[in-house]
């Protein structure tokens, strides 16, 4: 369980003239992807249906993820009192759904598994990390260090147990970087991207556009990505695959990790005029 609740988050401190339009509809739609936990842990307890101690961290994670939701709904009804987090969801859980009748892991096995769900917890705690980074109201800064923290344990609660997972499935190096390559690739397919259609109340009869809501999504997430969330992304992935961050290469993805970002941010910006 996380160290906190609810009932931490200073919300009388809440500064309306600090926040920053431009990230509302990215904690909108952040919170309907935590509040779909307990999608994934059906999911993940069918993958895991014999391995009582990973059903048991899923169970933990899933309630303090369902968390990370409601704290991010209650400030995004701060920051927009029109905001109807209740319908939002339900448009959005109607429209995307994971293969909860999958009793196998999609990765090919159940160490590939907790390889993506490595590089799931890589994407979160970069994305608070970033947006903690970048706001000035005390409540959502708050709300991201601590939701950033919990998604860097998560991490290492994975890691811990793919590593339990390599002595029976001996994933090679090659089928992790494959695995963690392809899982942030999905970034950009339609879980984000449909969140952020539901989420954000688009004028009645607008038809879901994975590429035009999908690039909303990150043409503003994108802006708040710094060099130093960057490389302590492209840090996580290292290790979750078997590389030493710190060395050679560690340095070359990050460079280059750090130009994909402004190229993409870029072309982002063009196709939005």
């Amino acid at each position: 369980m996380a160290g906190w609740t609810l009932d931490d988050i200073p919300w009388a401190a809440f500064d309306p003239a600090r926040v920053d339009p431009e990230i509302v509809p990215l904690i909108k739609a952040a919170g309907m992807v935590e509040a779909n936990a307990a999608d994934y842990r059906t999911y993940l307890h069918n993958v895991f249906a014999d391995d009582t101690r990973v059903k048991r961290a899923i169970d933990g994670w899933m309630v303090e993820e369902q968390q990370h939701g409601a704290a991010l709904a209650r400030w995004a009804r701060l920051a927009d009192p029109s905001f109807d987090f209740e319908a939002g969801f339900r448009a959005f859980t109607e429209g995307y759904r994971i293969p909860l009748e999958a009793r196998s892991s999609i990765r090919g096995s159940r160490a590939g598994e907790m390889v993506a769900r490595c590089m799931v917890e890589t994407g979160t705690n970069s994305f608070y990390a970033a947006l903690g980074e970048a706001t000035d109201e005390p409540v959502l800064k708050e709300i991201c260090r601590r939701i950033a923290d919990d998604e860097l344990a998560h991490y290492w609660m994975f890691h811990h147990h793919m590593q339990r997972c390599m002595d029976g499935d001996r994933l090679g190096f090659f089928a992790r970087l494959r695995i963690a390559l392809g899982r942030i690739a999905e970034t950009e397919d339609d879980e984000l991207a449909y969140a952020y259609y539901a989420a954000n109340g688009w004028p009645a009869g607008e038809i879901y556009d994975r590429a035009r809501h999908g690039g909303a999504y990150q043409r503003r997430a994108l802006a708040y990505y710094t060099p130093s969330v960057v490389r302590r992304a492209v840090g996580m992935v290292f290790t979750a695959v078997g590389l030493n961050k710190n060395g050679v290469f560690g340095r070359l993805a990050t460079g280059l990790a750090c130009r994909l970002v402004r190229r993409r941010r870029a072309a982002l910006a063009r196709a939005a005029v």
